[in-house]
C-alpha cells in the first residue's frame, strides 16, 4: 500500500489521532507500531482493511477483463487519492466523479481519462474543466448531456468566453420517475441531432444508470436493466445509423454500472454491429470496500448469476466504545451519525473486542443498532442473555456499514489495518 497521494501530516486536527501524539507523515505512520485493538488510537475511529481492499482490486479488475470491458471506478465513494492510485495502479482504464470538483481531484491524483457521470450546467464548472483540459494536454474527459437547454448553455459559455473549446459528451439514457436522462428515443435522438451540429460539443458516446431499476430481486433486476439496456443499445444504433458520433472519436464509449448490478449491463459495454470500436466502461465504485449490508444482499445475486464464489469483501468498519449501559437491554456507544453511514440502514454489529483484549470475535447475532445521534448508537440485545452475550462498559464492538459512500465522508483519514489490528498506513479524503 503506497502512502497517502500527496503525502500529508497527520496530527491532533484529525479526528481519533491521538491528542498526545506527536505528529506524523502518513507515510511513516506504520513506524509508530500502533495497533487498533490496544487502544492506541481513540474511538470511535473508521478503518479500512488491507487484505480486503487488495483483494477487491483484484476481483473487480478480473471480472473486467473476463468480460472485456474497461473499468472506470465512481471516485466519490471514496475521493481518497491514495485509493484512486491503487485503482489505477490495479488496471483500471480511467476514473469517473461527479462533479467538476471531484474531477479535479483526480486529475491530481494522476487520472488522465476521466468520465464526470453527471450533468454539467455552471460556468464556474466549465472554466473548471477548461482549465484541467488546458494544462494537461494529455487528458481525456467528457460528462453528461440529456438535454437541448443543458446544450445551449454550454454554447453560451463558449460564446461569451470566446473560448475555441470543444467537450467531450456523453448523451444519457434515463428511467421514467427516476433520475436524469433522456426519457424517450425520440428525446436522445433529437439531442444527439442537436451535439452533432453544435460547435461546442461532441458526442462521444452514450451512458445510462441502472441502479435506480434495481430492487435486489433478480427476476425483477434482470428484466428492468435488461430493458434499459435494450433502449441504450437502441439509441446507439440509431445514432450510429446518422453518423452522429463524433468524427474525431477513434471509439464509441458506452458506459454504465454502478455497484449493485454491475453484471446486468455488460451486454451494453459488449455491443456490437456499430461503425466505430467500442470501448464499454464500467464505472462500479463501491466495490474496492464493499460493505456488510446493502451491496452484500446484491453481491449475493451476482454470484448467484454469474456463478461465482468469493467475491468481493467488505473493507470499511467504525470501531466505536461502548460508553453506557443505562437499562437492561440497551448499549449506548459512542458512535453516531458524524461517523458512519445510516442513509440505508442502520450500522450492524459485527465485531467485539472486550477491554483489554488484542483479537475481537464476532458480535453476537441477536445485537442490533436501533437508533443514531450525533455521537451515540443504541446498541439493543437480550438482557437475560448469558454474560459472554452481554456488552460491558469499555468494550470495542465494531460496526458494519450499508453504503460507503456517506461513511468515508465523515472522516479526512482513515487508517490502514492488517488482519491482527496493526496500523500500516493512511489515507486523506477531499470532500
Amino acid at each position: 500500500m503506497p502512502p497517502a497521494f500527496p503525502d500529508f501530516l497527520l496530527d491532533g486536527s484529525f479526528k481519533s489521532f491521538p491528542q498526545t501524539a506527536a505528529p506524523c507523515a502518513a507515510s511513516a505512520i506504520a513506524e509508530r507500531g500502533w495497533n487498533l485493538l490496544a487502544g492506541d488510537l481513540p474511538l470511535p475511529l473508521a478503518v479500512l482493511k488491507r487484505s480486503a481492499l487488495t483483494h477487491n482490486l483484484a476481483w473487480m479488475q478480473d471480472f473486467a477483463r473476463r468480460k472485456g470491458v474497461s473499468l472506470a471506478p465512481h471516485g466519490k465513494t471514496t475521493m481518497a487519492p491514495a485509493l484512486f492510485a491503487l485503482q489505477l495502479q490495479a488496471g483500471a482504464w480511467g476514473l469517473t466523479f461527479a462533479t467538476a470538483f471531484q474531477a479535479a481531484v483526480g486529475v491530481a491524483a494522476g487520472a488522465r481519462r476521466i468520465v464526470i457521470a453527471n450533468q454539467v450546467v455552471c460556468d464556474a464548472d466549465f472554466d473548471v474543466l477548461d482549465a484541467l483540459l488546458t494544462r494537461h494536454p494529455d487528458l481525456w474527459l467528457c460528462f453528461l448531456v440529456d438535454a437541448p437547454a443543458q446544450l445551449a448553455l454550454l454554447e453560451d459559455w463558449q460564446r461569451r468566453r470566446a473560448s475555441a473549446r470543444v467537450f467531450d459528451v456523453l448523451l444519457e439514457i434515463g428511467e421514467p420517475g427516476a433520475r436524469t436522462g433522456c426519457r424517450s428515443a425520440e428525446q436522445a435522438l433529437t439531442l444527439a441531432r442537436a451535439i452533432a451540429a453544435s460547435g461546442a460539443a461532441r458526442l462521444a458516446g452514450l451512458e445510462c444508470y441502472e441502479g435506480v431499476a434495481a430492487h435486489c430481486d433478480s427476476a425483477h433486476d434482470a428484466d428492468a436493466v435488461g430493458d434499459l439496456v435494450r433502449r441504450a443499445l437502441a439509441v446507439a444504433h440509431a445514432i450510429d445509423a446518422e453518423r452522429l458520433w463524433a468524427a474525431s472519436a477513434p471509439e464509441i464509449v458506452l458506459s454504465a454500472g454502478g455497484s449493485a448490478v454491475f453484471d446486468l449491463v455488460v451486454p451494453l459495454l459488449q455491443a456490437r454491429g456499430l461503425s466505430c470500436p467500442v470501448r464499454g466502461v464500467l464505472r462500479s465504485g463501491c466495490y474496492l470496500t464493499h460493505d456488510h449490508g446493502n451491496y452484500r444482499r446484491y453481491l449475493h445475486l451476482v454470484e448467484q448469476r454469474e456463478g461465482l464464489q468469493d467475491s468481493l469483501l467488505p473493507a470499511l468498519s467504525v470501531w466505536a466504545m461502548v460508553q453506557s449501559l443505562p437499562e437492561p437491554g440497551l448499549a449506548l456507544l459512542g458512535c453516531g451519525k458524524r461517523d458512519i453511514s445510516h442513509d440505508l440502514e442502520m450500522p450492524i454489529p459485527i465485531g467485539l473486542a472486550r477491554r483489554g483484549a488484542l483479537e475481537s470475535v464476532a458480535a453476537p447475532p441477536d445485537w442490533r443498532i436501533s437508533a443514531l445521534n450525533d455521537q451515540h448508537a443504541y446498541l439493543r440485545f437480550p438482557p437475560g442473555a448469558h454474560a459472554s452475550a452481554l456488552p460491558r462498559i469499555g468494550d470495542r464492538v465494531e460496526l458494519g456499514i450499508s453504503h460507503p459512500c456517506t461513511t468515508f465522508d465523515k472522516w479526512r483519514w482513515m487508517p490502514i489495518v492488517e488482519d491482527d489490528g496493526r496500523v500500516s498506513g493512511a489515507i486523506q479524503t477531499f470532500f
